[in-house]
């Protein structure tokens, strides 16, 4: 039997991002979003932990042998770098131990690493930001993680909002977050930066820059841009501030 193939190419040839999230990421189809039809994202989650959303179990999740054994679940497909999806396991201890989680990833066979944490300290360098207000759907404790996080870098936080959440993020809707997000505003804020890649935000960054007048930051947009710019590719989805910039 003869087949006519069609006077095409094809498939597009893939470049890929490996990530590595956090056991209770449900924002797979978000995450998509921000990716070019040439990129595909190979996904590899930590174990699980029976422990709310807190300081500890963004220690768990951050856990080099976690990492470690993560990078390597996705090294066969040969990612161009390799991604910690995850806000609070990357700013918990500070700046150092944020590049430390980046050199484990690199030291397990990666070619070049991001974390969230580490992305959203590129893009305020890049932005030249120097105060900001936080959202986040976090308790109080890891919210001023956050918070000692930004100060050590040298960006001051001057308004923040929590919604205290132990779970769920993912089912927070559009509406909550926008008012959250309009609560932390603040005249002496330069950006504002929406914390934890399991809060929905796709759809509401290009609306609430125009009300605003000022980068809305979340957390996998951050991550997406930072690990496209590794791979010398353009910034995709909301968000123009970056856009215009990079």
């Amino acid at each position: 039997m003869e087949f006519d193939f069609p006077d095409i190419e094809g498939p597009v040839a893939q470049r890929g991002i490996g990530v590595i999230a956090p056991f209770d990421l449900a924002l797979e189809r978000e995450l998509w979003r921000w990716a070019p039809l040439e990129v595909s994202l190979h996904l590899a989650r930590t174990p699980y932990e029976p422990v709310p959303v807190s300081l500890a179990m963004a220690e768990l999740v951050s856990d080099a042998t976690h990492l470690t054994a993560a990078t390597r679940n996705v090294l066969h497909v040969e990612p161009e770098v390799v991604a910690y999806l995850c806000t609070s396991g990357s700013f918990i201890k500070g700046i150092d131990y944020e590049r430390s989680l980046r050199e484990t990833i690199c030291r397990a066979g990666a070619a070049n690493a991001v974390t969230t944490s580490g992305a959203l300290l590129e893009a305020i360098q890049h932005l030249g930001i120097t105060r900001v207000s936080i959202m986040t759907p976090y308790d109080e404790v890891l919210t001023g993680k956050l918070r000692d996080f930004l100060d050590e870098a040298g960006c001051a936080v001057v308004r923040s909002e929590h919604l205290g959440l132990g779970g769920g993020i993912w089912k927070v809707n559009y509406r909550t977050i926008a008012e959250r997000i309009l609560g932390a505003d603040d005249p002496r804020a330069e950006a504002i930066f929406v914390s934890c890649t399991n809060l929905p935000t796709y759809d509401i960054i290009e609306p609430l820059e125009k009300v605003l007048g000022k980068p809305i930051l979340t957390a996998n947009q951050l991550t997406m841009w930072a690990c496209l710019g590794r791979m010398k590719l353009p910034m995709m989805g909301p968000g123009r501030w970056l856009l215009e910039v990079f």
